[in-house]
């Protein structure tokens, strides 16, 4: 039943264009542990090896394979009351992360993700170093993006992260569209 959510989700991101072939990566909360998608894995071909449980305070034999972002999802469950996370690379979000410190979700999604604060704005982000960051932005936002790199959502599923994720790009997408047509939406 895991493995079919981490397919699902996975498979989605990959179809809505939100990783592609090995960016992104997912886990849940099991207690004191995780189940992160491996180093390298390809979200929209997920099998059973490609899903690595480790501890979120400690390491064990598996904990090599997991993600580089592993330090992250460590400190968000650490920092937060969240049971699944989903970091994906949306186009258009990113587009957004290089030129906005915020980025303001159409009015249909504003109530449901809320604001989206870029963290390590104008700095050259390496993955897994802004892990504390990250976590104490997630204590007051649904979804989070990195400069230039990626988003983070959390949610009680997998299936919830993944939906702020989709919304969130889908409202960036209707952003970058209006920015190429030189609209202005203040007071939209």
């Amino acid at each position: 039943m895991i493995l079919s959510q981490f397919q699902s989700v996975g498979h989605d991101l990959f179809s809505r264009g939100l990783v592609c072939s090995s960016s992104g990566n997912l886990s849940i909360r099991l207690g004191e542990n995780l189940i992160i998608t491996r180093r390298g894995s390809q979200l929209n071909n997920l099998e059973e090896n490609d899903l690595i449980e480790t501890g979120i305070n400690k390491n064990n034999r598996a904990t090599p394979l997991a993600s580089v972002e592993l330090p992250v999802h460590r400190a968000i469950y650490k920092q937060t009351s969240a049971q699944a996370i989903v970091h994906a690379h949306p186009p258009h979000a990113i587009a957004l992360s290089l030129t906005d410190k915020e980025i303001v979700p159409n009015a249909e999604t504003l109530p449901l993700i809320g604001k989206v604060p870029v963290l390590g704005y104008g700095a050259e982000v390496v993955p897994g170093e802004l892990a504390d960051i990250i976590a104490r932005a997630l204590k007051e936002h649904r979804v989070v993006m990195v400069h230039g790199h990626g988003s983070f959502a959390i949610g009680q599923l997998l299936e919830e992260a993944y939906s702020f994720t989709a919304e969130f790009e889908a409202s960036c997408q209707i952003s970058c569209l209006l920015k190429s047509l030189k609209v202005n939406t203040a007071g939209a």
